[in-house]
């Protein structure tokens, strides 16, 4: 099958043939046709097989006619991530050449002001993640009653970054006789409720069963002790890796992805950083230098996990096993896009089987080791004081025993008078009972040092003694009482 014999316009195929496609993918061939007629999709398809412009090209022929109006777009694509939606603009500029659209992009992180005048003049074809489409909604700038057509796009990452009850409420707001599009990689029990609620009678193309991975990833396990040593497993693999052009590395923690980006700079890789904490400016200028060859590396949290069409990723490690499987599925889906090879590579701990066990359950098959396994592995290097200690306030269960430090004999502090109460210390402390003055004396013994360990003991407050303190105090005598 061609594109031509999808029923595309003749201003769409010369665009697709002017881009070097010829044959439509799988998903693409089941999803235009009906996408044509108007009739509602529900997508299910491997990451990488081409779901963008399976509802990017019906969109543009079905647009040929009729004319955008000021706040009024005509269709609605959403998307979980900015640089997705970045992506599905830059999938319009290239298919749709041949059209004279006016395409908005509502994202967070850029002047407000730029994108109220584009919808002013008027949208075609409105993209825009969930949160600012309903900022812009809230302040009267835009209107939703002329959506001819609804696209989701990614349905289950909405899910995971709680986006439902907005699309809920978006759903809510357009007519309710649009065109609904839903296109997704996994289908959750919960993405499948949505879809029964707020598509009529769709049709479901599913070319592939639903959390998948592409036939043309090699994926592999590799098992590092601890998580000390995964940097340097890390570094080992990128060093040893076969057909090494570049790679996408997945973090599960933002604050992980800053750390090992600092590390793999500390030891001459190029390498680029990526994170929902940067600015979106640093965001698109750290994709593009990857995009464009500038570095050969970067470090991402699971934003970059999602729908990033980068067509030539040759290697793709999780340098953190994810939490959730379906991730796994969307981060190796980086690599081995559009027919090419690609290798995913997982760095594994003991502590991660688990975890390997839900994701091998969601794929349907067991992936292969790479290398020793644990027990082949040398013991774990000591580790420094701080990290000790971290893992004393982080452990369960009942603490390990701590090296208590030699204890200082203090002198006694010189006596400015009698304490508070009328009696002097060595009184104070008789009217005590026994299980108070315990109580007392663990609290002084786990309170913290206030000086160096080979240092000389403070008693009271030093040499920094205020002046008002050293004053000399005039005692009143004692009352004696008459017999």
């Amino acid at each position: 099958m061609t594109f031509e014999e999808l029923g595309l316009s003749h201003k769409v195929l010369e665009a697709v043939q002017a881009s070097g496609y010829t044959t439509p993918t799988p998903i693409q061939a089941q999803a235009i046709p009906p996408a044509l007629q108007g009739r509602d999709i529900l997508g299910i398809a491997q990451t990488g097989t081409g779901k963008t412009a399976a509802f990017t090209l019906p969109m543009l022929s079905r647009l040929e006619s009729g004319r955008a109006r000021a706040r009024v777009p005509r269709t609605l694509i959403l998307e979980p991530t900015r640089e997705l939606a970045a992506q599905v603009e830059e999938s319009f500029a290239k298919y749709g050449k041949n059209h004279r659209l006016n395409v908005a992009l509502l994202i967070g992180g850029v002047s407000f002001g730029d994108q109220e005048a584009k919808i002013m003049r008027g949208a075609d074809v409105l993209i825009a993640t969930p949160g600012r489409l309903l900022d812009f909604f809230d302040r009267g700038k835009l209107l939703l009653t002329g959506i001819e057509i609804l696209v989701i796009d990614e349905a289950d990452r909405m899910l995971d970054m709680g986006f439902i009850p907005d699309i809920e409420r978006v759903c809510k707001l357009v007519p309710f006789t649009r065109q609904t599009l839903f296109f997704s990689a996994t289908m959750p029990p919960e993405i499948t409720r949505l879809t029964e609620a707020f598509l009529h009678n769709p049709i479901r193309c599913e070319v592939a069963r639903a959390a998948t991975t592409a036939s043309t990833i090699r994926q592999v396990l590799v098992a590092s002790r601890g998580h000390a040593d995964k940097r340097e497993t890390l570094r080992n693999l990128i060093r040893s890796a076969e057909n090494f052009k570049n790679a996408i590395i997945f973090c599960n923690r933002k604050r992980d992805v800053a750390v090992l980006h600092r590390s793999l700079l500390k030891h001459g890789f190029s390498t680029g950083a990526l994170h929902g904490d940067m600015d979106q400016l640093a965001r698109m200028a750290s994709l593009d230098a990857f995009k464009n060859g500038e570095v050969s590396l970067i470090v991402c949290s699971d934003v970059a996990a999602r729908g990033l069409d980068i067509p030539d990723v040759s290697h793709v490690f999780n340098f953190d096993v994810p939490t959730h499987s379906e991730d796994y599925v969307h981060r190796i889906g980086r690599t081995g896009r559009a027919g090419r090879s690609g290798v995913a590579m997982t760095i594994v701990t003991e502590d991660d089987m688990k975890y390997v066990d839900q994701i091998q359950g969601l794929i349907g098959k067991a992936i292969d080791w790479e290398g020793p396994g644990f027990e082949a592995l040398p013991p774990p290097m000591e580790t420094s004081r701080p990290q000790e200690r971290r893992g004393e306030r982080g452990e369960r269960g009942p603490r390990r025993e701590r090296g208590r430090r030699p204890t200082v004999e203090r002198e006694a502090p010189v006596s400015m008078g009698r304490p508070r109460g009328g009696r002097s210390q060595p009184e104070a402390e008789s009217f005590r009972s026994p299980a108070c003055a315990a109580s007392a004396s663990d609290r002084r013994e786990r309170r913290p040092r206030r000086y160096e360990e080979d240092g000389p003991p403070v008693v009271g407050l030093g040499d920094h003694v205020p002046s008002f303190l050293l004053r000399p105090v005039a005692l009143r005598p004692a009352k004696v009482a008459e017999d």
